[in-house]
C-alpha cells in the first residue's frame, strides 16, 4: 500500500458519560489510537454500545472528547474553541447521515447550497458548485424538485452532493445505505467508491459487513476500544 499523509491522528481517546452525581455511567470510549492515512476507505464496525456513532461523533467534531488528543489535518481540534471548531470542521469534514437530514421546504439544489451559506461564498459561486455536485451526482435532472419528490437513493445523492460541495478533505458517513433497499444501497456504495478512487478520505461507520468488504480497512471496536483480536491495518 502507497504511503499517504495522515490527516487524522487519535491518541489515547476518551469518552466518558457521567450521571448527575458525577460519577461515571458510561465509558463509551476508553483509549482509542487511530491513524487515518489520507485517501484512504475505511469501515467502523461494532456491536450496539461498541462507540462506533461516539467515535463517528468526535472524528466529526460534532462532539469533544473527554480526554486524549485529537489532530485533524494538522489542527489539534480537541481543545479549540467552539468557533474555531466549528469553521475546521465546515472546512475539512462533509457529513452523509442514514435518515438523510435534507430540508423538506427546500429544494434539492437549495440545500446543498446551504453549508456554502454559511460559509459566505458568493451567490454565483454556490450556484456552480451546486450544480456541479448534482452533475457528479448524477441528479442534474432533478433541478428545482424537493426532497420529497425524490426517491430515497436520490435523496442520499443529493445528502452526498451537500456533503462534497465544502469540497472536504474527510467525508464521514453514519450507516449511508441503512433507509435504502439492497440495489439503491449498492448504487450509492458505487458513488463512494468513485469517490474514493478519486482520492476523497471516506469513513464509514456500519453494521454491514458487505459495505466493509468494499472498503481497504475495517476497524473492528469493542466495548470502547479498537478490537485488536480483528484488527484489519
Amino acid at each position: 500500500m502507497p504511503t499517504y499523509d495522515t490527516v487524522v491522528k487519535l491518541r489515547k481517546i476518551e469518552r466518558l458519560y457521567y450521571k448527575p452525581d458525577g460519577s461515571v455511567l458510561v465509558k463509551a470510549l476508553q483509549g482509542v489510537d487511530l491513524d487515518v492515512p489520507s485517501g484512504q476507505s475505511i469501515a467502523i464496525m461494532g456491536a450496539s454500545g461498541s462507540g462506533k456513532s461516539t467515535l463517528m461523533n468526535i472524528l466529526g467534531c460534532l462532539d469533544r472528547p473527554t480526554s486524549g488528543e485529537y489532530t485533524l489535518g494538522g489542527h489539534e481540534v480537541a481543545t479549540l474553541e467552539d468557533q474555531t471548531l466549528s469553521k475546521i470542521r465546515g472546512q475539512q469534514i462533509g457529513f452523509v447521515f442514514q435518515s438523510f437530514n435534507l430540508i423538506p421546504q427546500l429544494t434539492i439544489e437549495e440545500n446543498i447550497e446551504v453549508p456554502l451559506y454559511y460559509q459566505r461564498v458568493s451567490p454565483t459561486e454556490r450556484r456552480e458548485r451546486t450544480l456541479a455536485m448534482l452533475d457528479l451526482v448524477g441528479l442534474s435532472d432533478r433541478v428545482g424538485h424537493k426532497p420529497g419528490e425524490l426517491s430515497g437513493g436520490q435523496q442520499q445523492r443529493a445528502a452526498i452532493a451537500r456533503a462534497l460541495v465544502t469540497k472536504p478533505s474527510i467525508l464521514l458517513a453514519d450507516e449511508p445505505t441503512g433507509n435504502l433497499d439492497s440495489q439503491t444501497g449498492n448504487d450509492v456504495l458505487a458513488l463512494f467508491d468513485t469517490l474514493h478512487a478519486e482520492g476523497l478520505t471516506t469513513i464509514m461507520v456500519t453494521h454491514d459487513d458487505e459495505v466493509g468488504k468494499r472498503c481497504q480497512r475495517v476497524i473492528h471496536l469493542k466495548d470502547g476500544l479498537i478490537d485488536t483480536d480483528k484488527f484489519n491495518a
